[in-house]
């Protein structure tokens, strides 16, 4: 999938959401890794990303933040996917399994494994074409206060979205 297309589908998010500066996946972000997630289940979701040259930190291997960004973004959709909830990274664990190739594309998948309250404990994994699992992380994540999630929804141009 080409940087910028929104996947297909009954399980693709509207292309709406991506109308956003997010370094992860925002289409205005110019910079950016422009993700586009869709459901994999109940609380999960999955997307596909393609390496660029300037994602690399030595020669060969991506580097370890933008693989930290494609875990986060993924656990943060994987919230959207299961209660519509917006919220923030509060503490993030990664295992880094082995050096990521900018060769091929990656798939980075994401889920809420518990929600209570305002706080979401979600998982996500990077793995490489063949199914392999490159990169794992686990976090708690929190949900904005109503009053500022619903600003945060109408800024971000989310309020309402049909899916």
């Amino acid at each position: 999938m080409a940087a910028g297309d929104a996947p297909a589908g009954d399980d693709a998010f509207s292309a709406r959401y991506y109308n956003q500066i997010c370094f992860a996946c925002g289409d205005r972000n110019p910079h950016g890794l422009h993700l586009k997630f869709r459901r994999d289940g109940e609380a999960a979701v999955v997307a596909t990303f393609v390496p660029r040259e300037v994602d690399q930190g030595f020669p060969g291997v991506l580097h370890g933040g933008i693989l930290a960004a494609l875990v986060d973004e993924a656990m943060a959709w994987s919230m959207w996917a299961a209660d519509r909830a917006l919220g923030v990274t509060a503490k993030m664990e990664m295992r880094y399994r082995k050096p990521v190739s900018p060769d091929g594309p990656l798939t980075v998948r994401g889920r809420v494994t518990r929600a209570r309250g305002r706080r979401f404990e979600v998982e996500a994994r990077l793995e490489d074409a063949s199914g392999d699992v490159l990169v794992e992380a686990s976090a708690l994540f929190l949900r904005l206060p109503a009053e500022e999630e619903a600003r945060m929804a109408v800024s971000i141009g989310w309020a309402d979205a049909d899916s």
